[in-house]
C-alpha cells in the first residue's frame, strides 16, 4: 500500500517531482528515479518504461472533448435510449447475484452501477484500445494536467510488480482507465475486488469483479446506503432562482415551502440542491448528498447529471419534462462568455467552451448583478450585456 500513501501525498498538491515536458528520455529517467524513492525496485520501473512511447492519439482525445459542450437535453438524449435501458435491465437480471451482494454489503443501488457500466463501456463491449502505460506517461509528460496522471504511473508500476498489469499489452481508455467500469490504476489497487471468487481481479473480463470493484470505489467516495441521489421536480413560475445550483443546499421542507414539488412520489427528507441544467424553464431536479459522489467519478457537469438521471430511469422513473428553455449558447459563445467572466475576476476553470459548475456559478453571480433571473443558464442576451 506504499504507493497509495504516496498517491495521497501527490494528490494533496504539486511537489518538486511533478515535472512535465522536456526530453522524453529524460522524463522517463526522472520517473524511474522517483519510483525508487517511493519504494519500487529500479529494475521494475525500468522494465515498465522500457518500451513506453508518446501517443499522439491520446493527446488528440484529451483535447477533443466537444461532446461535453452539448446541453443537458441534447447530451442525455444522445446517451440514453430505450434499447440501452432494456439492456441495463437485462444485465440487472443476468448479474442479479452480484448486485444483491453489492446492495447488501455496500448499499450501492444496482441502477447506479448499471448507468456507469452502460456509459463507460456499453456493458463491457467498448473498453478502449489505447495502451494504458503509454496513455498515462503521455498525459503526465504533457503539461496540461500532469498532477492527475503522474501518480497513476507509479500505481501502474505497482500493479506490474504484482503481476497484475502487462505494460506492453494492457489497454483501455485514452486517459488510462482499465476495464468494464473504467478504473485508474490507483483505484484498482485500493478498490479492486474479486467478485466471482476465482482469486483474481479481472476488470476487463469479469462483470462481477468489475461491478464489485466499481461499487467499492463509490463506497470509498462516501456513498450513503439507502439514500436517493436525484429526483425530478416541478418548480413554480417564480421563486428566488439564485438559490439554485450545487453550491446551495437546503432542507427538502424549505424547497417545498417555495413551491418545489416532486414530479413522482414525495420529496426525500434530506438536504438537497435545486439543479436547473437549462435554466428555470427547462428540466429541474433535486440533487441529494449522494449526488456529490458522482463528481468524484467524473468532473463533467453534463455527464454527471446524465448518469445520475439515467440511473433513475433504469429504476423506473419517467422521462423528464424538457420544458421550454431559452436557446443556449454554442461552444464558441460559451468560450467568449468565459473569457468575459475571467476578465471580471471569476474563476471558471479556463475558457474551454464547456458550461461546467464554475462557469454556471459565475453566470449566476452576473445575472444577479444585472437584475436578471439568476438561474445560471447563459443566453445570447446575457452574453451581449457582458
Amino acid at each position: 500500500m506504499r504507493v497509495l500513501t504516496v498517491l495521497a501525498i501527490l494528490a494533496a498538491g504539486p511537489v518538486a517531482a511533478q515535472t512535465c515536458g522536456g526530453s522524453w528520455s529524460a522524463f522517463k529517467a526522472g520517473l524511474v528515479d522517483e519510483a525508487v524513492t517511493l519504494g519500487l525496485e529500479r529494475g521494475v520501473a525500468e522494465r515498465f518504461l522500457a518500451n513506453a512511447q508518446q501517443d499522439a492519439d491520446v493527446l488528440r482525445a484529451d483535447r477533443a472533448q466537444g461532446v461535453f459542450q452539448r446541453d443537458f437535453v441534447d447530451f442525455s438524449r444522445r446517451l440514453i435510449s430505450n434499447n440501452r435501458i432494456e439492456n441495463a435491465r437485462a444485465q440487472s437480471q443476468r448479474q442479479d447475484a452480484i448486485f444483491d451482494r453489492i446492495e447488501a454489503e455496500l448499499g450501492i443501488p444496482r441502477e447506479v452501477l448499471l448507468a456507469f457500466w452502460a456509459f463507460e463501456t456499453d456493458f463491457g463491449a467498448v473498453q478502449g484500445n489505447f495502451n494504458t502505460r503509454n496513455a498515462l506517461v503521455t498525459l503526465a509528460h504533457d503539461c496540461r494536467r500532469p498532477e492527475l496522471f503522474r501518480p497513476q504511473i507509479f500505481a501502474a508500476m505497482e500493479l506490474f510488480a504484482r503481476g497484475d498489469l502487462n505494460p506492453d499489452t494492457t489497454t483501455g481508455a485514452w486517459a488510462g482507465e482499465i476495464g468494464m467500469v473504467q478504473m485508474l490504476p490507483g483505484d484498482i489497487i485500493e478498490n479492486g475486488r474479486d467478485g466471482d471468487g476465482d482469486g483474481q481481479v479481472s476488470l476487463k473480463t469479469s462483470p462481477p469483479d468489475a461491478l464489485l470493484s466499481g461499487a467499492s470505489v463509490l463506497s470509498s467516495l462516501g456513498w450513503v446506503p439507502n439514500q436517493p441521489w436525484l429526483q425530478e421536480v416541478v418548480v413554480p413560475d417564480a421563486m428566488d432562482w439564485s438559490l439554485s445550483g450545487t453550491q446551495t443546499r437546503l432542507p427538502a421542507s424549505d424547497w417545498a415551502a417555495m413551491g418545489v414539488q416532486a414530479r413522482e412520489g414525495d420529496l426525500a427528507q434530506l438536504p438537497a440542491s435545486l439543479i436547473l441544467p437549462m435554466g428555470r424553464n427547462g428540466p429541474a431536479f433535486l440533487a441529494y448528498p449522494n449526488f456529490d459522489v458522482y463528481f468524484e467519478w467524473n468532473q463533467s457537469f453534463v455527464y454527471v447529471l446524465t448518469a445520475a438521471y439515467f440511473a433513475t430511469r433504469i429504476g423506473g422513473a419517467q422521462v423528464y419534462d424538457a420544458g421550454n428553455p431559452a436557446p443556449g449558447l454554442s461552444g464558441d459563445q460559451i468560450q467568449q462568455l468565459q473569457e468575459k467572466l475571467q476578465a471580471r475576476g471569476y474563476d471558471v476553470g479556463g475558457a474551454d467552451g464547456i458550461l461546467g459548475a464554475k462557469t454556471r456559478a459565475a453566470v449566476q453571480a452576473e445575472q444577479q448583478r444585472l437584475g436578471l433571473p439568476a438561474d445560471a443558464w447563459p443566453t445570447a442576451s446575457l452574453l451581449a450585456q457582458l
